[in-house]
């Protein structure tokens, strides 16, 4: 085969092109498809809007193609702060060699813009913002400070209405956010329907049920549906409580959990499908422990001791 000078430039330009990731840059539907799910999770968990979280993420990190983006799965931006405990990335931003938050995965970054908003003062009275009212949203963002561009609530605004985000405000799961991303599996029995999450299998009871008849309807032995469930003989059954059929993980799908109001290591544990062992292994803590709003739990690792004292003191957080 013969090369013409043509030929060669045209192969030495696709090569520049592929080296300087040119020909992988997400466009902004790309970006939606790949990511709104996981936008939709956290809308779940933590209710803040998933049209937010999309176009927030969108506009911070350029569509996934920012510096950031692609070398610290940072999507939002978020600077260490003195709370952080985790990996770092430096770069250039208002001061030289900035410090950023580096996180393992994209969710993880999700996960963390949760937590941010949730746990400084300033951004309480958003979640007093019904989800489906993106606007308001997006003007409370300015107004607490996110962002120091006059334009940014407008920017976010823009971005939704372009690509319709706001339609995942009223995803069906928010109607039950105790079991974000649950996926319906084939009936194993004619009974009731069997549902999945962090691959752990579970059913809703209902009335007439008994700790007893469903370990008789499902052939698990009594003990073993306590032990997978961490019930105490004597626990009485509550209609609407999610009751798994096989040992709950070690791990958790998201990273982290920020403690609601009522809520306890055993209910939490049964959120995320996590071994309710494991959850108390990861924050030095024991089941009878209390937990208090706003207390971040990790659910894929053991918490620095750094983020331990700093929860001890109040959360750490400005």
């Amino acid at each position: 085969m013969k090369f013409t000078s043509h030929t060669i430039s045209l192969f030495i330009l696709v090569g520049f092109f592929h080296l300087n990731g040119i020909s992988q840059r997400l466009s902004a539907k790309d970006y939606i498809e790949n990511f709104k799910e996981d936008a939709v999770k956290e809308m779940c968990l933590n209710k803040i809007p998933a049209s937010i979280v999309l176009a927030q993420a969108m506009f911070e990190s350029a569509n996934g193609n920012s510096e950031l983006a692609q070398n610290a799965n940072n999507h939002f931006g978020i600077k260490c702060k003195k709370e952080w405990g985790g990996e770092s990335y430096s770069k250039d931003d208002e001061e030289v060699q900035e410090c950023f938050r580096k996180y393992n995965s994209v969710l993880e970054s999700y996960t963390d813009h949760s937590m941010f908003l949730k746990t400084r003062p300033r951004y309480a009275f958003l979640f007093d913002i019904p989800v489906t009212d993106y606007k308001a949203w997006c003007l409370g963002l300015k107004e607490a400070g996110y962002a120091t561009d006059p334009k940014y609530a407008k920017r976010l605004i823009d971005i939704i209405e372009k690509y319709k985000l706001h339609e995942l405000d009223k995803h069906p799961l928010i109607e039950k956010p105790e079991f974000p991303g649950m996926e319906i599996a084939m009936p194993e029995l004619d009974i009731r329907e069997v549902y999945r999450f962090n691959r752990g299998k579970f059913i809703i009871t209902k009335q007439g049920d008994s700790f007893f008849k469903i370990a008789s309807d499902f052939n698990i032995e009594l003990e073993k549906l306590m032990q997978y469930n961490d019930i105490n003989r004597g626990d009485k059954i509550e209609i609407g409580q999610k009751l798994f059929l096989e040992p709950k993980r070690d791990r958790a799908k998201e990273p982290y959990h920020v403690v609601q109001k009522g809520e306890t290591l055993r209910s939490i544990s049964q959120i995320h499908g996590i071994k309710l062992t494991v959850l108390c292994k990861n924050n030095h803590l024991k089941p009878e422990n209390e937990l208090k709003p706003g207390e971040i739990l990790y659910l894929r690792g053991k918490k620095p001791f750094q983020a331990l004292h700093l929860t001890s003191e109040g959360n750490g957080f400005n």
